[in-house]
């Protein structure tokens, strides 16, 4: 599967469509199950309190992955995301109710590269608050 977008055809400041990524703590022990990463912050409520947690929060590499669906859902390729990294700014509580939490991403191409890459600037928010901060991404198009 190759990139769907050309490069040719992205001018800098095009919007990638928006998403919103629900999370449940059903979501959470899923991925612990996935990741290995049985943390008690991410599933036991009274533990993360003990600890200075607001609540449970969501795995930090979920959090990451949610965002990148943004980009990979654009480009149509996975594989066609050379880079990517991020800061953690702030967690995303997830509460036991029906409703959970929610990571709602943004992004844009913020520069035009070399060898038909590009640099998306991505924004994830949850409750408010920026969740990641410095989130890029390089992307190899068409």
């Amino acid at each position: 599967m190759a990139a769907k977008i050309a490069y040719d055809d992205i001018e800098v400041g095009t919007e990638l469509p928006a998403q919103s990524f629900p999370v449940t703590r059903a979501t959470l022990v899923q991925y612990a199950g996935a990741s290995g990463d049985f943390n008690p912050i991410h599933w036991n409520e009274k533990f993360a309190v003990e600890v200075g947690l607001p609540d449970v929060i969501a795995h930090g590499m979920f959090t990451m992955a949610e965002a990148i669906r943004v980009v990979t859902d654009w480009v149509g390729d996975p594989g066609a995301v050379v880079e990517y990294g991020v800061r953690f700014t702030k967690p995303v509580v997830v509460p036991n109710d029906d409703k959970g939490a929610t990571i709602e991403v943004g992004a844009k191409v913020a520069a035009k590269l070399d060898d038909n890459t590009v640099r998306v600037d991505l924004t994830a928010m949850s409750a408010g608050q920026k969740v990641l901060g410095m989130s890029r991404a390089v992307v190899r198009l068409a």
